[in-house]
């Protein structure tokens, strides 16, 4: 059901972006509100200015941060740029020099911030790049980017009174929390974890937001309900989504038909896709040859080196059909992008402070190989 797939892919739709949409998803409401409540467990926002599907994850992952974003004060800017928004109206403006004294005054990091410090100033635009992109906020005069070469630069925004939706409301008081796990079973409280509707909310969830969902062993209670229920949950992948259901007997995961395009998927439309594609058939041919060792759970332990080995391998043998960005890459970015791209695809675990990689099943899945056609016209025109 594409009104559903434009839910979980978007953070939310604001109708003065796209107004046919916003009433489009409205209208399909009926139709999969059961899945999403009683399946999910997620609460549905609906009001005249946005529609936005409160999507919490069945486990935190190192992905789910914001794309933008690789440093924690940035997120602490979020932070304080939402409590300065609180008390803006909508359509209420204000200016660029009004959000650094409120964020320099409120601060309470171990780094002061400096506004004198470009780096401070970029992480700033970064965030405010951020709300303007998600419809927080809107600039009605003047470009951030040139706070980050001037001090001096004014810009005038105006709220859009989207913000006070952005954070989900919390059942008890965050300042009692000491870990991101506390977050993740808050919204239970004395309701038993592994058990009935929590454990049933916590598995669809990571079927849909997951790559995949790995069987942790025996004692995994998400990876029991997965098998005993594989039935229903593909019946309701199949008819809410229009997705396959993949179990095996080490993993789990959704498998899109060609026709989906979805934003964050493998393979998809990235270039370091193609890239992953062909080193996962790697890692299959030297499975294949025993020079890499499969334990019982279907996982292998790589030192950094021999990974770097193959990367410098495979950029040798394949890398004539790549975009010209990767094929002039060096080495040791390349081994960094792929390294990266597979982590968050939960393909790979880095282990002992990035001296060890562990290879994962999904690696298995999913591998790719050139047309024999354009192997064989890539190998002629080398020869000539």
């Amino acid at each position: 059901m594409k009104e559903l797939e434009i839910l979980l892919e978007n953070y939310w739709i604001d109708k003065n972006k796209d107004k046919e949409l916003y009433y489009k998803i409205k209208d399909s409401v009926p139709s999969y509100k059961s899945f999403i409540s009683d399946k999910l467990g997620y609460s549905l926002i609906v009001n005249p200015y946005l529609i936005k599907l409160e999507k919490l994850p069945g486990r935190a992952e190192g992905w789910m941060g914001i794309k933008d974003f690789d440093n924690t004060m940035e997120y602490a800017f979020l932070c304080l740029l939402l409590m300065f928004l609180e008390d803006k109206g909508r359509e209420e403006q204000f200016v660029l020099s009004g959000i650094t004294e409120y964020i320099q005054g409120n601060f309470i990091g171990e780094e002061k911030v400096d506004w004198t410090l470009y780096r401070h100033r970029r992480y700033l635009i970064k965030v405010l790049r951020f709300a303007v992109n998600i419809g927080m906020i809107k600039v009605d005069d003047g470009d951030e980017q040139n706070f980050a070469s001037s001090l001096e630069t004014e810009v005038l925004y105006e709220s859009t009174g989207l913000s006070r939706y952005f954070v989900r409301n919390f059942t008890s008081s965050i300042l009692n929390y000491n870990s991101y796990k506390d977050i993740e079973n808050e919204e239970w409280g004395d309701i038993e974890i592994d058990r009935g509707i929590a454990r049933r909310h916590r598995v669809y969830r990571k079927i849909v937001m997951c790559p995949i969902v790995y069987n942790e062993g025996t004692e995994d209670v998400d990876y029991d309900y997965i098998k005993k229920q594989r039935g229903l949950i593909a019946s309701d992948l199949e008819n809410f989504l229009e997705y396959d259901f993949h179990v095996h007997r080490n993993g789990a995961l959704v498998v899109l038909n060609n026709e989906k395009n979805l934003k964050d998927c493998f393979p998809g439309g990235r270039a370091i896709s193609d890239v992953v594609l062909f080193f996962n058939r790697m890692i299959l041919e030297e499975i294949k040859e025993k020079t890499i060792q499969l334990k019982a759970n279907d996982t292998a332990i790589i030192s950094r080196s021999h990974f770097d080995d193959m990367v410098e391998k495979l950029k040798r043998y394949y890398s004539y059909g790549w975009s010209k960005e990767y094929r002039e890459m060096s080495i040791a970015a390349l081994s960094g992008e792929i390294l990266s791209f597979m982590t968050d695809f939960n393909m790979l675990r880095v282990l002992r402070m990035g001296k060890e990689i562990e290879l994962l099943p999904l690696i298995g899945k999913v591998a790719g190989s050139y047309p024999r056609e354009f192997e064989e016209a890539a190998v002629e025109k080398e020869d000539n």
